[in-house]
């Protein structure tokens, strides 16, 4: 979740939905967003391997269930707060885990303020609070530095009080260029990102 578009959630939910499924989980993927991109997304592939539901609806939190099934999993791609509220505060009602990508660029950090108010709002709707967590989407590195923009993002985003994950998802065309085509996740930043949501889910 975000509060706008184009920072890569539904890159970023599609690519981890692969990991989980080549994880050997079996994921749903539920599209939130009014313009169905991970539906369409795995319509051009011709269908990924787990299923991929629309529902860009104001009342997700009490629906998603109504698809589980026997899965393992569901990641859901929300829209972007400014522009769905209701459907994106919705899934943060649903989601156990709140993921933020954000690009380490000085006008996505001066973003991240709202978006704390925003979860702080949820939070108070919620019988259990849910974990949240800063992803770094398109670093000028593919891992974590001491020097450097992305550590100085990393940096900055910890001082405001945001918790960052380890991984970090590195600026490359076979993320970006991704839309529409098969993916496979093995070997890539992202598998790496799907395990370390299953940690923080069995620590948790």
């Amino acid at each position: 979740m975000n509060l706008k578009p184009g920072v890569g959630k539904t890159t970023s939910a599609v690519w981890l939905a692969h990991a989980l499924h080549e994880s050997g989980m079996s994921p749903l993927l539920v599209d939130g967003d009014p313009a169905a991109s991970a539906l369409r997304w795995s319509e051009l592939a011709n269908g990924f391997p787990f299923p991929v539901i629309a529902l860009p609806v104001g009342d997700v939190h009490r629906r998603v269930n109504d698809f589980l099934g026997n899965r393992q999993a569901v990641v859901l791609d929300a829209p972007q707060l400014e522009d769905h509220p209701r459907i994106a505060r919705s899934i943060m009602r649903y989601a156990g885990e709140w993921i933020v990508p954000v690009t380490p660029a000085p006008i996505e950090l001066d973003r991240m303020a709202p978006i704390r108010g925003e979860m702080a709002d949820v939070q108070s709707l919620r019988a259990e609070p849910a974990r949240a967590a800063v992803l770094l989407n398109r670093t000028n590195r593919p891992d974590a530095t001491r020097t450097g923009p992305d550590a100085d993002a990393r940096e900055a985003l910890t001082e405001g009080g945001f918790e960052v994950l380890d991984t970090q998802i590195a600026r490359l065309d076979l993320y970006s260029q991704s839309f529409g085509n098969p993916v496979q996740a093995k070997g890539s930043a992202y598998m790496d990102f799907a395990e370390e949501l299953i940690k923080r889910q069995e620590a948790a």
